[in-house]
């Protein structure tokens, strides 16, 4: 079965770091923290383990809060890894949503703080940065309720999704291969994007609590 990206994928975005993405890129909270000078036990407090509130850096970066990923819940779910590690492996990446329905609920936990979404072309997107795709079949950032089992191959490289779907995942994490037709719920790119301005369609803000309408 052939498998194919959507046309189009869907960041969400504070708008106070639009400004930033603009000038140096999409970046990951790794980055925006050494960005801002953090060291020592803050930085490892802020990538290793859950940010329960929304934190601004200096110079205005701001970083979203993980409550929806509680460590106890975590460790019932994590295969190889501990939370903390699976925190580091969150905040190493930037996200876009191949569905603009996921991407409106993650609009709705950000209550009424200004977005802006980032329209983006994906297959000038993954031409770039393929090496540092992965694709992953759950809401990575999200462990409430019946988390699903997840570790390290929750992330699937581009090109083993394109060549066996989800069958490295289930491998490594001992599960049942999950079906051909399962979609994607996220894309990520490992590091950051400098020039992700190459890759717009278009930009959309979205004030108060409106959600995203796609064109």
């Amino acid at each position: 079965m052939a498998r194919r990206l959507p046309r189009h994928v869907y960041h969400l975005a504070e708008a106070a770091n639009w400004p930033s993405i603009q000038r140096y890129g999409l970046l990951p909270a790794q980055v925006l923290v050494d960005r801002s000078g953090i060291k020592g036990r803050e930085r490892a407090h802020l990538l290793g383990e859950q940010r329960k509130r929304h934190v601004v850096l200096a110079g205005g970066y701001e970083l979203r809060d993980q409550r929806p990923m509680p460590p106890e819940a975590l460790a019932r779910c994590l295969v190889g890894m501990t939370p903390a590690d699976w925190y580091r492996l969150i905040n190493a990446h930037v996200y876009f949503w191949p569905d603009h329905a996921r991407l409106n609920r993650q609009r709705t936990a950000c209550g009424v703080r200004p977005q802006v979404v980032l329209v983006v072309d994906a297959e000038s997107l993954v031409a770039r940065y393929g090496s540092r795709t992965v694709l992953t079949p759950i809401n990575s950032g999200h462990a409430r309720r019946r988390p699903a089992v997840r570790g390290a191959a929750t992330f699937v490289p581009y090109e083993a999704w394109l060549a066996d779907g989800w069958a490295s995942e289930a491998a490594a994490l001992q599960q049942k291969t999950r079906s051909s037709s399962h979609r994607p719920a996220e894309l990520a790119v490992e590091g950051p994007i400098l020039d992700m301005t190459r890759y717009l369609v278009r930009v959309v803000e979205l004030a108060g609590d409106r959600p995203f309408v796609p064109a």
